[in-house]
């Protein structure tokens, strides 16, 4: 990897060289565009948080931040496909009741259950797959890695999504299918900390997303506002329009710091992480989609058209607040940790 102090650079560059030129097309086109990933991998924006001796980038969560807002300036899509798959049909954000089933046959597992919203689905050639190994419960799950071309491994049909259109998605099923005891990650048990410790981090990664999507917003919206002319002067020069923009600029910034505060108390380990994270990822993703819906605004009529490109930002944003742990449930966790912390003060 690259001298961390240039990572962003090394982003930016990438994000407008490599991605938002065909961003456009990638969308219309349902292209998912693996070359550009094996090309952000080859500078390191693969393993980042993967330590140097096994080939990762050793960076840390602040680190990951400003690279995947960097990233996302030039496509949300593919930015965002590095993410916790940990949905299954019917559990939702209740991730401790899934029911896929790993069980134990000799020197093997067999597994059976489904996952639904996979990110890659069918074209990713190894999964991450937690199934129940023992008791009910959030302690009686562990996490396996599933092979594609492994008998039992099939895919639902690609879904026809909102936005997120330059990924595929679809359902992973499991039947019958025949682990080795090597493909357990860990030891049993060990799966649900395993996903909730990485959660923390997908929630501040998607939210860095938001808020490189928001910042791209914005600087179209700026320049098409200095262009267009009402009245015989630009319509970016009334008011009311400075007064927007104003407001779509702040909600970036307290974003951004929000979700770099957060970042840097997960590497600190601080106490206060898992909080922050929620607070992070429920402000910086409802608010950058604001300033999304706030840009197309200012575009009148055009921003609603698929020749400008804040109609589809909009759209790829809006997953966010559903994504990593809904914002309903964000607000959950804020509320429990505020309680914890009133409690320890007494």
């Amino acid at each position: 990897m690259r001298d961390p102090a240039n990572i962003q650079v090394v982003a930016d560059d990438f994000a407008r060289k490599e991605l938002l030129p065909f961003a456009a097309r990638w969308d219309a086109e349902k292209h998912f565009p693996v070359d550009k990933l094996r090309a952000a991998a080859e500078l390191g924006f693969g393993g980042i948080l993967v330590s140097d001796d096994v080939g990762g980038s050793a960076l840390g969560r602040a680190d990951a931040a400003v690279i995947f807002e960097a990233l996302a300036y030039g496509d949300i899509s593919v930015t965002a496909y590095l993410t916790i798959h940990n949905m299954k049909p019917g559990s939702g954000s209740d991730a401790a009741s899934l029911k896929t089933i790993a069980k134990r046959d000799g020197n093997d597992y067999i597994l059976n259950g489904a996952k639904a919203f996979i990110s890659g689905g069918g074209v990713s050639d190894l999964y991450l797959v937690m199934a129940r190994t023992g008791q009910p419960g959030s302690k009686g799950i562990s996490a396996f890695l599933v092979e594609k071309g492994m008998a039992g491994l099939s895919f639902g049909k690609a879904e026809e999504k909102l936005g997120w259109n330059a990924q595929p998605t679809c359902a992973v099923m499991m039947d019958n299918v025949r682990l080795p005891a090597a493909n357990l990650l860990g030891s049993e048990g060990k799966g649900f900390n395993i996903a909730m410790n990485a959660l923390n981090g997908g929630r501040i990664n998607i939210a860095s997303c938001s808020v490189g999507g928001a910042e791209f917003c914005t600087d179209v919206a700026l320049k098409y506002v200095q262009g267009r002319h009402q009245f015989g002067k630009p319509i970016g020069t009334f008011q009311n329009t400075e007064f927007k923009l104003a407001d779509m600029v702040t909600a970036v910034h307290a974003s951004r710091v929000m979700v770099r505060h957060a970042a840097q108390a997960l590497d600190c380990e601080a106490s206060s992480a898992t909080m922050d994270a929620a607070m992070a990822k429920r402000f910086a993703t409802d608010a950058c989609f604001r300033v999304a819906d706030d840009a197309l605004q200012l575009h009148g009529g055009y921003g609603y058209l698929k020749d400008y490109p804040v109609e589809r930002v909009l759209r790829d944003l809006r997953v966010h607040s559903i994504l990593e742990g809904t914002n309903e449930v964000m607000r959950v966790i804020i509320a429990r940790e505020m309680h914890k912390q009133q409690a320890s003060k007494v």
